[in-house]
C-alpha cells in the first residue's frame, strides 16, 4: 500500500502560524497594539478633540490590556497542545476563548465601575455593550487570526524554498559527482568535442537551475533541466542506466514548483540504479487529467541493499512541503515499494488547461 509522506509530526513548534506568546518582546508588541487599538476606538467615537475624553480611553485601555494579556497567558500554555491540530481546529477555539475573554471583561468591567459607583444601574445597556464588544471583538480576532494563517504560509514557503536552493545547491556540487562529470567533459573533449560541450551546458543548466530555484516553472522546463541532469548521468552510468518518459494528455501552460522532479530522479538512480551492478531503468509518467497532474517516477528496488547516500528522506519532505503551500491538501506525494520496483507519485489540482501538447514518448 502506498504511504503518503509525513512530515506533520516532525513540525516544531515554532512552526506553529500562532505567534510565540510566551516571548516578552511578543507580548510587549502585542501590549504595544492593544494601545494603538484603544486610541484608535476612542477618536472614532469624537465629535471633537476638546476635552479629549481620557476616562473612556482608560477604560478602554484597561479593558483590551486585560483581555490582550489573558488571551496572550492561554495561548502560551496551550501553545504546545493546539500546534498537534488541524490550524483550522486551533484556530477556531483561539477564537472562541477569545470571544469569551472579551465578554467576561466586558461584564467585569461594568461591573467594577457600578461597585465603584462611576456609573449608575441602568446608565449601560449592559447586553447591548456585550453584543457589540463581541462583535468588535469577533471583527477583529479574525482579522488578526487571518493575518497570522497568512504570515504562516508565506514564511514556510520561503523556508522551502531556501531549502530546496540549499539542498540543490548541495546536490549539484557534490564532489563525486562534479569530478565524475568534470572527468567525462576531460575525456570526451578529444574523442567528441561536440558532446563535451553538451556535458558543458547540461552541468551549467543544472548550476544555474540550483542557483534560481523559486516559484513555479513551465512543465516542459522542469523536464529540460531533468533531461540534462539525465544525460549526465548516462554518461558516467552508461548502459547501467534507461531512462523513459511518458505523457498522456499534457498542456503546454501546465506549471510545477521549479526543481521538484530533477531530486526525484537523482534518488531514484542513487538509492535504486546504482545499487545494481546491472543498473536499471527509470521511466517517467506524466499525465494530466484535466483537473489534476499526476506524476509517478518508478525505478528499481531492493529490499536487502541498503544504500549509503543520504539525504532521501529530507528531499522527498521538502517536495511534499512545497506542493502543498502552492496546490493545497489536495496535493500529494506518496511512495510505494514492490519486491522489485520503488515508485513516487504526486499529484496536484490545476484548472483546464488551454494549448495542447500532443502525447509524446522520449527515452
Amino acid at each position: 500500500m502506498p504511504q503518503t509522506v509525513n512530515n506533520a509530526s516532525n513540525t516544531a513548534i515554532d512552526d506553529f502560524f500562532l505567534p510565540d506568546l510566551c516571548n516578552m518582546k511578543a507580548v510587549l508588541r502585542l501590549l504595544v497594539a492593544t494601545e494603538l487599538l484603544a486610541v484608535f476606538l476612542t477618536l472614532a467615537n469624537l465629535e471633537r478633540l476638546h476635552p479629549f475624553p481620557w476616562a473612556d480611553l482608560g477604560l478602554k485601555s484597561f479593558l483590551l490590556a486585560w483581555v490582550a494579556m489573558s488571551t496572550a497567558a492561554l495561548v502560551c500554555t496551550l501553545r504546545k497542545y493546539l500546534h498537534r491540530l488541524k490550524h483550522s481546529h486551533a484556530a477556531f477555539i483561539i477564537f472562541f476563548v477569545f470571544l469569551a475573554l472579551v465578554a467576561f471583561f466586558t461584564f467585569a468591567a461594568e461591573g467594577i465601575l457600578l461597585y465603584l459607583q462611576i456609573r449608575q444601574i441602568g446608565e449601560v445597556d449592559l447586553g447591548a455593550s456585550l453584543l457589540r464588544n463581541v462583535l468588535m471583538g469577533g471583527i477583529i480576532g479574525g482579522l488578526v487570526l487571518r493575518y497570522f494563517y497568512l504570515q504562516e504560509i508565506i514564511l514556510r514557503k520561503q523556508r522551502a524554498e531556501l531549502m530546496a536552493r540549499v539542498q540543490a545547491l548541495q546536490a549539484r556540487i557534490r564532489p563525486h559527482f562534479l569530478f565524475n562529470s568534470m572527468n567525462i567533459i576531460a575525456s570526451l573533449i578529444v574523442v567528441d568535442p561536440d558532446k563535451a560541450e553538451r556535458v558543458v551546458e547540461d552541468l551549467s543548466a543544472l548550476f544555474r537551475a540550483s542557483l534560481k530555484v523559486e516559484g513555479e516553472v513551465p512543465l516542459s522546463d522542469e523536464i529540460r533541466l531533468c533531461n540534462s541532469y539525465l544525460n549526465i548521468e548516462k554518461l558516467r552510468l552508461g548502459k547501467r542506466l534507461d531512462f523513459e518518459w511518458r505523457f498522456e494528455n499534457l498542456q503546454s501552460d501546465l506549471r510545477i514548483p521549479a526543481l521538484t522532479l530533477q531530486p526525484l530522479l537523482e534518488n531514484a538512480i542513487y538509492h535504486g540504479v546504482e545499487l545494481d551492478d546491472n543498473g536499471g531503468k527509470v521511466t517517467i509518467l506524466i499525465k494530466w487529467t484535466g483537473k489534476e497532474v499526476q506524476i509517478v517516477i518508478t525505478n528499481p528496488y531492493h529490499q536487502y541493499k541498503k544504500s549509503k547516500h543520504k539525504g532521501n528522506n529530507m528531499a522527498v519532505a521538502n517536495i511534499q512541503e512545497r506542493l502543498q503551500m502552492y496546490y493545497g491538501a489536495k496535493a500529494t506525494l506518496r511512495v510505494a515499494a514492490s519486491e522489485q520496483f520503488f515508485s513516487t507519485q504526486i499529484s496536484y489540482p490545476l484548472e483546464e488547461q488551454q494549448a495542447y501538447i500532443k502525447e509524446t514518448s522520449m527515452t
